[in-house]
């Protein structure tokens, strides 16, 4: 599982706190977190952060192509917001090159549109929702549409060959018990961890996307059979297993 924590690009007094936090990755914002006014302090800010920490564990979610001259000297892995097809991530490669890492982020009905084509980019390493964009976009409150958008992003990025993806900021930030019910709905349609806009989310997203005590047992008992038998095999409780349970397995016991 992976945690991931945004951080406003201005406020560089919280960039080590939030390396402490305990998230895998901190998100270094340029885009909604900052104000208009203050666009070129935290471009600076991140630019200082980069050079005296170096860009290990850390991203940055541009606010637009005019981030990308002060970020091209240093190699770190990009967030782009607001991808609605594989032409967008194509300006930010002619920037900077091929070999740049992006996550691409779709916020609208048209990106949702080119799902496939985005997470196919030869450049791109992850693909996440805007879920609030989405939601005006779409003009959509249904759960259902939420979830739908969320199968589709699941199904177009393993397609893709990409891991499984991250889900999007649960925005009631004080609604922990809210946060953990809906990363846990999350994680049985396949997520792999969650964006964070604040240290007090971490928790309830790890508890949320670790795997039961049950299911580590069944994973633990399934590879043991697997092992240990060629072919078919049955569990203790007469369940049939076979090796395509084997990845199953192996992916509850890598959420651990």
């Amino acid at each position: 599982m992976t945690v991931a924590l945004y951080v406003p690009g201005d406020r560089p007094d919280r960039f080590a706190k939030a390396v402490a936090s305990g998230a895998d990755i901190v998100i270094l914002d340029l885009e909604d977190a900052v104000a208009h006014d203050r666009k070129a302090r935290a471009r600076q800010a991140v630019v200082a952060f980069l050079e005296e920490r170096g860009a290990a564990g850390l991203q940055v979610r541009i606010g637009g192509l005019e981030d990308l001259e002060s970020l091209a000297a240093h190699d770190v892995e990009l967030r782009v917001p607001k991808v609605r097809g594989p032409e967008d991530l194509d300006a930010v490669v002619d920037r900077l090159g091929a070999a740049r890492r992006l996550h691409a982020i779709v916020e609208d009905a048209a990106g949702i549109g080119q799902l496939e084509e985005i997470a196919a980019h030869p450049a791109v390493v992850s693909v996440a929702l805007g879920e609030s964009d989405l939601r005006s976009d779409l003009g959509a409150s249904s759960p259902a549409m939420l979830e739908h958008l969320r199968i589709r992003l699941v199904l177009a990025v393993r397609a893709a060959g990409l891991p499984a993806p991250l889900m999007s900021v649960y925005s009631a930030i004080a609604d922990l018990e809210g946060l953990e019910a809906d990363s846990r709905s999350g994680a049985a349609l396949g997520f792999g961890g969650r964006t964070a806009v604040h240290p007090a989310q971490i928790a309830p997203i790890r508890r949320a996307f670790a795997p039961s005590a049950g299911e580590v047992a069944w994973a633990e008992e399934v590879l043991a059979a697997l092992d240990s038998a060629a072919g078919v095999t049955t569990l203790a409780d007469g369940q049939m297993v076979d090796e395509a349970m084997r990845r199953r397995a192996e992916r509850i016991l890598a959420r651990r």
